[in-house]
């Protein structure tokens, strides 16, 4: 019975391999999430290592799912980064390129160092630095090296398949070594921590403003609504306490039991029920002219909103803030609209007179329904927050990248290419870079990107071990561990070693972002993606789309010169 019910299970598995797909997901965040002292796992590692247990059941994924996985996690990566991913190249990127090329050549070495001291082949030292160092592109290269050397049949049949027994082996801890080292003994060595750096580089970013959650508000509003009784005599009208007071507006009034219409030309009077909207300091002074501040009266309720607006009218680009609210045209339509905020490529920008505008600026203002759609029309148009994701925008981005990767470049014998990664990795940057100059177009939900970004890398990683747990245990069975422990040296030692020449040479200072830039120079997506979770914010993002896009040049060529050299 238990035999039937042990093969029924298999055979329903092997039918149905998404079920040990989502069961590696779940229990790999909760394992993930156990702490060991002031260690934790992490969701990606954890779901790795379930599913290389599972692999044991013989269950395969279609490759074409971890294709598809990885590109979606890595599109929505560089489209949350795009913005200021190309705002930030420039002189300071010279640091990541140089660590990207201290994590190949410390990997050469040490894939020859250990093939000398190790006896072993080109094929089994190729497949070593392939898996050791995350980087499939190897097995590539030094295949295609090995039929230029004028081997034997028999010989570069041997050799190819021990790329593939060396790559098999290592591989499983490449990938949760880089994670250990990036998440773990990085912040250790370097004394700071992730969260706590990425926190910072946010703020520095939004300069010095602070990033508020959905469910969050301030204690103290900076534009709020009073309502005072006027207690004393005033001839002036509306327009005229509007044009004395800078910084308020008059919603609402009531006189006796009947709600009147607001105009400019409106005159106070005396026991007047007022709404009076504005920033908090300019209704304090305001306080001395009107009188009586009550708590609430009958038919006073007064709906505002706050809306982003894109920047398109192109009289008040080039022109400071002060300049615009001070001229006569802007006085006449913005009564009872506040500005809240600028942001420009997804940065704030301090609202001081001398900032200028520019086209594509979003503009937060607030007022009531009528006085923004009076002051939009002016300026630009509506950027509308939805729940929905513009797939026409973002499916075509993913295309893009999909084809760049197709894209093969050859040096000599040598070929080059992003593949489907890099290339939706790139894609992803552009079109994030394009959604942040047009937000009208290319809307995706905050929670759509991140599920986008959790999903599509550990689901990645699972069809990895699901794939490749099986055969890495079935060839240590054969071959002993001692090629498993060598593969430990090759993941750890050039990642080690490079976070003191990072620390001591290159001067980063920020964890969060080394974290980022020692993933990408790894080509290690699980790490990335963990060092994301550890940093809650995309501050690792900048440094890991540049050495990861450089680890895929210099990691790539690592194949012939290991061929050529063991």
């Amino acid at each position: 019975m238990l035999h039937w019910l042990s093969n029924w299970i298999t055979e329903g598995l092997k039918n149905s391999p998404e079920i040990l797909l989502f069961l590696s997901l779940s229990l790999g965040y909760l394992i993930g999430s156990i702490r060991f002292g002031k260690f934790q796992l992490g969701g990606v590692a954890g779901s790795l290592l379930v599913a290389v247990c599972f692999s044991l059941l013989g269950v395969t994924v279609d490759a074409g799912v971890k294709a598809v996985l990885f590109a979606l996690f890595i599109y929505a990566v560089g489209f949350e980064s795009g913005p200021q991913f190309f705002r930030s190249l420039g002189i300071k990127t010279l640091r990541e390129i140089f660590l990207a090329l201290f994590i190949a050549i410390v990997g050469l070495i040490t894939v020859l160092i250990m093939a000398k001291l190790f006896h072993l082949d080109k094929g089994l030292a190729a497949g070593l630095a392939a898996g050791g160092l995350t980087q499939s592109a190897i097995m590539g290269t030094a295949s295609d090296a090995l039929t230029h050397l004028g081997l034997s049949t028999q010989e570069l049949s041997k050799y190819q398949s021990n790329i593939t027994i060396g790559y098999a082996v290592t591989y499983i801890f490449g990938s949760l070594g880089a994670i250990i080292v990036c998440v773990n003994i990085l912040p250790k060595l370097i004394k700071r921590d992730i969260r706590d750096d990425a926190m910072q580089a946010q703020a520095e970013q939004l300069n010095g403003s602070l990033l508020l959650n959905s469910n969050q508000n301030f204690a103290i509003s900076e534009i709020s609504g009073r309502l005072f009784r006027l207690s004393h005599k005033t001839n002036q009208t509306v327009a005229q306490i509007e044009r004395n007071i800078n910084g308020i507006s008059i919603e609402r009034i009531k006189r006796g039991n009947k709600i009147i219409e607001v105009t400019p030309e409106t005159k106070l009077k005396l026991r007047d029920i007022i709404l009076v909207v504005g920033h908090r300091d300019s209704i304090i002074k305001a306080n001395s002219l009107f009188g009586t501040e009550i708590t609430s009266a009958s038919g006073m309720d007064f709906i505002m909103n706050t809306q982003d607006v894109e920047m398109r009218n192109e009289r008040y680009v080039g022109q400071t803030l002060s300049q615009i609210l001070k001229s006569e045209e802007v006085k006449q339509f913005k009564h009872g609209v506040y500005l809240i905020a600028i942001h420009r490529d997804g940065e704030s920008v301090p609202l001081r007179d001398n900032v200028k505008l520019q086209l594509g600026d979003v503009i937060t203002i607030y007022g009531a329904d009528s006085d923004l759609r009076r002051v939009i029309d002016r300026i630009g148009a509506p950027i509308t927050k939805s729940q929905k994701t513009d797939w026409v925008f973002h499916g075509l981005g993913l295309v893009v990248g999909l084809i760049i990767g197709l894209i093969v470049i050859r040096i000599g014998d040598i070929p080059l290419t992003l593949g489907a990664g890099g290339g939706a990795l790139l894609s992803g940057l552009l079109f994030g870079w394009y959604r942040s100059r047009h937000q009208t177009t290319g809307n995706i939900p905050s929670s759509a990107l991140q599920l986008l970004k959790d999903f599509g890398l550990a689901g990645f990683v699972v069809v990895i071990g699901l794939s490749s747990g099986l055969e890495a245990i079935n060839t240590i069975k054969q071959q002993g561990l001692s090629l498993f422990l060598i593969g430990i040296v090759v993941t750890l030692l050039p990642m080690i070693l490079a976070i003191f020449f990072g620390k001591y040479i290159l001067g980063y200072k920020n964890a969060a972002v080394f974290a980022g830039a020692l993933a990408g120079a790894r080509s290690a997506n699980p790490a990335f993606g963990e060092v994301l979770n550890k940093a809650g914010n995309a501050t690792p993002t900048n440094s890991f789309v540049i050495t990861y896009a450089l680890a895929n040049v210099f990691l790539t060529l690592l194949g012939p010169l290991i061929i050529a050299f063991v």
